[in-house]
């Protein structure tokens, strides 16, 4: 049987990519403590490393990777939802592409006939691009549903959806595709990275799955 909670942790590290103990506890929705011992676990395994210095945090090591997807290979397949998961993952992919171009069109807007850096300036284009977001978001927390409702583990991405679509439309810009915060482009990478990792499936090998 699958030890969850390490499962969840060595899952959670590799959807954040470098954190410290207390922000993969978080992630993992495990005590810190929880946490912390499966990190040292790992660590011993030579299947995560603690780095100290500017940035501190934990990183996985190859070997964890591997070990990682083959922990939520054994317990998608223990419950028997592996088609299931496929299918929500096929439909989170006809929104993925245009919502990376949502982004760019955020970010950039164009001004006599070139491509310029948006500076936000103009806000009946940063409000129809918003517009749009909410229009994203709407088919995303009914994919999201039902992630939830099919594996504990993806439920909170609906919340996480909106909470960085609130901030937006209160006008807190940085929250659309700022890195490092929890923004909505955050917040779909990993779930991105999530579905890939559940299924196995290879980011750069993708579009042939």
């Amino acid at each position: 049987m699958t030890d969850q909670n390490e499962l969840r942790v060595i899952h959670a590290l590799r959807l954040k990519g470098f954190a410290d103990t207390p922000v993969v506890a978080e992630a993992a929705e495990v005590e810190v403590e929880v946490a912390a011992s499966v990190l040292e676990a790992l660590a011993e395994a030579e299947r995560a490393r603690y780095r100290e210095g500017r940035m501190t945090g934990w990183m996985l090591m190859p070997d964890g990777r591997a070990h990682g997807e083959a922990l939520l290979a054994a317990d998608l397949d223990a419950a028997g939802k592996r088609d299931r998961l496929d299918a929500l993952y096929r439909r989170f992919l006809e929104h993925n592409q245009p919502f990376l171009r949502l982004c760019t069109e955020w970010q950039t807007r164009e001004v006599d006939g070139e491509q310029v850096v948006n500076d936000h300036t103009d806000a009946a284009y940063d409000d129809a691009v918003i517009r749009r977001l909410g229009e994203t978001d709407e088919a995303m927390q009914a994919i999201c549903l039902d992630l939830g409702q099919l594996l504990d583990r993806f439920a909170g991405y609906g919340p996480r959806f909106s909470a960085a679509l609130s901030k937006v439309q209160a006008g807190d810009r940085e929250w659309f595709t700022k890195p490092v915060i929890e923004s909505y482009h955050t917040v779909w990478f990993e779930l991105h990275e999530d579905l890939l990792a559940s299924l196995g499936i290879e980011r750069a090998k993708e579009g042939h799955a």
